[in-house]
């Protein structure tokens, strides 16, 4: 897993239009990182009680901070700016397209903190500016694998190379699903258990099938084969067939997989000649989303069953002959 961090100047370049950001300080260097997908308001730091200052977290000045500001003597509006300013933070913005009092400037340069402004409300500005960098600092990893969406279900299929993990989704394209991405699949987390799977973005919708070469999905069934990012839910990891081998026959026992600490269920399917992988993907798929709405057709089986075996149990106590 990788640590994600977002240059400054990467922020400015890529919502300045959107966003409509001015920046304050041009003279001021954009090189710095922002690690931390939080936002905060200065609150007491600007009162001078720092103790509980979130280092590395960007900063949103709006109304109710300028207004105070505005409210102090030159001395003590320096000295305030001067201690707000030596905190560690990347950035600041200044919501609403405020007046900025030159003293805030001038610290902000003497500190090297670059400073912006938005024409949004604070309000307006959070939550935009949340949503994009949740996305843009988002714990990642790779996975080598193949990842399909069937039946608005996510489908991680996971395996040795060459055990036929293209092969699987190429088919289940040909029968009406979409390919999100082959091989190589990008994955980030969002929230606490969400996890988002796309492709890289220079393969794009592109496949290996061995013995035929690279083909290009979209180009090959249309743009309704492809989608660019699925929520990964299943994994489904094809292994060979062994006879000494174990494998789940009645759906009772659960197995998970882990990635970016996101638990996701696992269906272990092992592989045989005759096997039609396609068909026993889409009722994985079928199967989730059985289980998504509260209907679990292993569990009510096994309670069926124990139920119709009670009375032969109470029968044979009773047999005394």
């Amino acid at each position: 897993m990788s640590q994600p961090s977002l240059p400054i100047q990467t922020l400015f370049d890529t919502k300045r239009r959107t966003l409509g950001l001015e920046c304050l300080t041009p003279d001021v260097s954009l090189d710095g990182l922002c690690l931390d997908p939080d936002l905060s308001s200065p609150g007491l730091a600007l009162a001078g009680f720092v103790d509980r200052f979130p280092d590395g977290r960007m900063q949103v000045l709006g109304q109710t901070e300028m207004a105070y500001l505005a409210r102090l003597d030159a001395p003590v509006l320096k000295d305030r700016l001067e201690t707000f300013m030596a905190q560690d933070f990347p950035a600041a913005f200044v919501t609403k397209g405020q007046e900025v009092p030159p003293e805030l400037l001038e610290a902000a340069r003497r500190h090297g903190r670059p400073v912006f402004r938005a024409p949004q409300t604070t309000k307006q500005f959070f939550r935009r500016m949340k949503a994009y960098l949740e996305v843009a600092l988002a714990p990642r990893t790779t996975i080598h694998g193949s990842l399909a969406d069937v039946y608005g279900v996510g489908l991680l299929f996971v395996g040795k190379s060459g055990i036929g993990k293209s092969e699987c989704v190429l088919d289940l394209v040909e029968r009406g699903h979409r390919l999100v991405a082959d091989d190589l699949v990008m994955a980030s987390r969002r929230g606490n258990d969400v996890l988002i799977g796309r492709g890289h973005e220079l393969q794009k919708h592109h496949m290996e099938i061995r013995g035929v070469g690279i083909i290009d999905v979209a180009a090959l069934f249309g743009i309704r084969a492809i989608r660019q990012q699925k929520r990964i839910e299943v994994v489904v990891q094809l292994v060979q067939w062994s006879e000494a081998g174990s494998y789940d026959r009645t759906g009772l026992d659960r197995e998970e997989a882990e990635y970016l600490g996101v638990r996701l269920p696992r269906v272990r399917v092992p592989l045989n000649p005759g096997k039609n992988i396609t068909v026993i993907s889409e009722v994985v798929a079928m199967n989730h989303l059985l289980r998504y709405s509260g209907v679990d057709s292993a569990r009510r089986f096994d309670q069926k069953l124990r139920g119709a075996l009670l009375p032969v149990g109470e029968y044979l106590e009773e047999d005394y002959e």
